[in-house]
This record gives C-alpha cells, structure tokens and sequence, in this order.
C-alpha cells in the first residue's frame, strides 16, 4: 500500500512519463493530437487535458486548498495551446513531486474526506487508498494516450518502470 517511499517513485515516473509522451505527441501537429480517435474521451489533447484535470484536483485535496479556477470547467478542455498545455505539465508534475518529498509519513494514516464537484457529493476513503488512486488513474489515461499516438504514427519510448533513466531516480 501507498507510503513515502511509493509516491516518490511514482512522481518521478509520472514525470518521466508525461515528458515521454509529450515529445512523442510534439512530433504530431494540431490536427492529430485534436483528431477524433473513439477513445473515451476522444482525443489525445482531450485525454491530456483530462489527466492534468485529474492530478490537480487530487493534488489540491492532499495539499487542503482550492484547485485552479479554470478547473471547474470542462475537464476535457483545458488546453488552449500545446506550448501552455506542457508548461502547465511540467508545473504541476513538479508540484506532484515536490508534496511527494515533503509529505510526511503519518499523512497516510487516516481518512481523507472532500467535496466532488463533479458529483456534488462528499466522499471520504483511506489516504493510502487516494494516493495509489491518482498514479493509477495517471497509468490508465496514459496507456490510453500511447495506444492513440502509436495509432498516429508518433513512437513514445519505453514505459516500463524498471527502464526510468537514472536522472529521474535522483529526483
């Protein structure tokens, strides 16, 4: 279960990952990352956009303050430029990293309760349970986001953990 030692490895790997399948996606123009490819949320910018949606609302529920404004539109339409889109990445899987290396252990004890804005509901669940929920939610939409630019011709590099390059290790 998720602990200290589990959410920096999965941060540094969120991170090489994302800046994989964003070189990868770099290498297609607009109209492919945009184009409609039957996948649940229909495109890559989309399945992109989703994923950044994602992680800053979990992000902003462990660290107890409000998500981005932008955040309570479309979570599928959060990208106006690829060049924005990537800075807005990298901040935030900087962000994701660094509430990896300061959270304590004890945060993992206990319960986290929240407010979804999408359902209008509170839930509460095990914060083990909420941090292995936003890396496998990032692995699941990311899988999905290879299979489409694989489709497009574009060809990410290696995605299995034991293959993340030394320099993410020592982030």
């Amino acid at each position: 279960m998720a602990n200290k030692d589990y959410v920096l490895l999965m941060a540094r790997y969120n991170r090489w990952q994302n800046e994989n399948l964003i070189a990868a996606a770099s290498t297609l123009d607009q109209a492919a990352r945009q184009a409609e490819r039957g996948a649940f949320f229909g495109s890559i910018e989309k399945t992109f956009s989703h994923l950044l949606w994602g992680d800053g609302i979990w992000l902003s529920r462990f660290e107890t303050r409000d998500p981005p404004a932008n955040y309570r539109s479309d979570h599928t339409a959060l990208i106006e430029t690829w060049e924005q889109y990537q800075e807005d990445r990298a901040a935030l899987d900087r962000r994701i990293l660094d509430w990896a290396h300061r959270v304590p252990p004890e945060w993992f004890e206990g319960d986290l309760t929240w407010s979804s804005g999408t359902t209008g509901l509170t839930a509460s669940r095990p914060k083990k349970m909420l941090a292995v929920q936003l890396f496998n939610h990032q692995t699941h939409h990311r899988g999905q986001i290879h299979a489409m630019l694989t489709a497009a011709g574009a060809r990410p590099d290696a995605t299995d953990l034991q293959a993340m390059p030394e320099r993410f290790l020592g982030m």
